[in-house]
């Protein structure tokens, strides 16, 4: 059965007193995605269990992973990330081993826990590939985790989650190096003029309405920027929605922004995914594919940042995350107004929208 949210962080808590800071390996968990075309409906099904999705959708989306070769980058690019991390934490002097499990497709979570538990590991450290709260970026996983946890039986692992790091200087440096790089694509008599336009994953309003999701991507934006000398001239959109048009999720979305855009006549667009941490499939195909192509048939000219990916900041960022729980005398490093997050969610955080009635 799977536990209620307020039972999976139960779970997921832990005190930082003096007998609680070794750790048997750290948890690298993401969403996971197929690595070749067979692998593709079976993860399309994984992932949209229960909610209803006809096959004729499901086989619709598929063709997203065509323009790919049937595949997802997503887990190669987060094998990389944790060839860097592992390097950094080395180079700090930490011998932490890293595991990898993801919520969706191999290597499972499921798989990965099992493991741990059977090798005989008693604390685990959780790093989750999303900066930012929400239920779907945050809160889900951990009870993914406790789910998985319940499924490997007594005995297994405590599991101790990284805090989000929207406003971690490191992930704010990355954000900004890929802007900057980006924008240097223009003409410099150009570059104040163009439109900047981050994006993130859209979800609910519902869901929204229960988390900070929006007001932490606004601050990241304006931190990466104010570190680039811009205040003005950008915005927030949304891309990768999906469910019934009957129900309400967050906008604009960004195709709406880039028509907008090329009716007022700007003479460029720069678009920085700033809510995802890899070029995975809904990166490449909404905005490469589709919303450069629309660019393109309106006149439009489009640039698209990288997602942080393996930025030696944002590898740095998640090193000094690590370590703020191998030793809780280090401080805790965030920008803007909001400070650093706390290590455990309260309970009320970050609901699901079916929690509401």
């Amino acid at each position: 059965m799977k536990p209620t949210g307020e039972a999976s962080l139960a779970v997921l808590s832990a005190d930082r007193s003096a007998d609680s800071l070794v750790y048997d390996a750290l948890l690298f968990v993401s969403f996971g995605g197929p690595e070749g075309p067979d692998e593709v409906m079976p993860f399309l099904r994984r992932v949209t269990r229960g909610r209803g999705v006809p096959e004729e959708r499901l086989l619709e989306v598929a063709k997203h992973y065509e323009t790919l070769g049937g595949r997802s980058p997503i887990n190669e690019q987060n094998r990389a990330f944790i060839e860097a991390l592992d390097k950094e934490l080395r180079r700090r002097g930490r011998n932490l081993p890293i595991r990898f499990g993801n919520r969706n497709w191999h290597p499972l979570l499921e798989t990965t826990l099992a493991e741990l538990k059977a090798e005989g590991a008693r604390r685990v450290l959780a790093f989750v590939s999303s900066a930012f709260s929400s239920y779907s970026g945050c809160r889900q996983y951990q009870e993914d985790i406790a789910e998985a946890l319940a499924a490997a039986g007594e005995g297994g692992p405590e599991v101790d989650k990284v805090r989000v790091f929207f406003n971690h200087p490191g992930f704010i440096e990355a954000v900004a190096d890929r802007l900057r790089s980006a924008l240097a694509n223009f003409p410099p008599e150009l570059r104040d003029e163009v439109a900047i336009v981050f994006t993130a994953h859209s979800i609910p309003r519902a869901m929204a309405d229960r988390c900070s999701y929006v007001e932490q991507l606004r601050e990241a934006a304006s931190l990466a920027l104010e570190s680039l000398g811009r205040r003005g001239g950008w915005e927030l959109a949304f891309q990768s929605r999906s469910g019934p048009p009957s129900v309400p999720w967050l906008e604009p979305d960004i195709l709406e922004v880039v028509r907008r855009l090329a009716a007022e006549g700007k003479p460029g667009l720069l678009v920085m995914p700033l809510g995802f941490l890899s070029d995975h499939v809904e990166v490449i195909y909404d905005l490469d594919h589709e919303a450069r192509d629309l660019a393109a048939e309106l006149g439009l000219r489009f640039e698209r940042a990288p997602t942080v990916g393996s930025h030696p900041a944002f590898v740095g960022a998640v090193a000094d995350l690590i370590e703020e729980h191998l030793d809780p005398s280090r401080d805790r490093l965030a920008l803007g107004r909001f400070g650093p997050r706390e290590d455990h969610c309260p309970l009320d955080c970050c609901s699901p929208p079916r929690r509401q009635a």
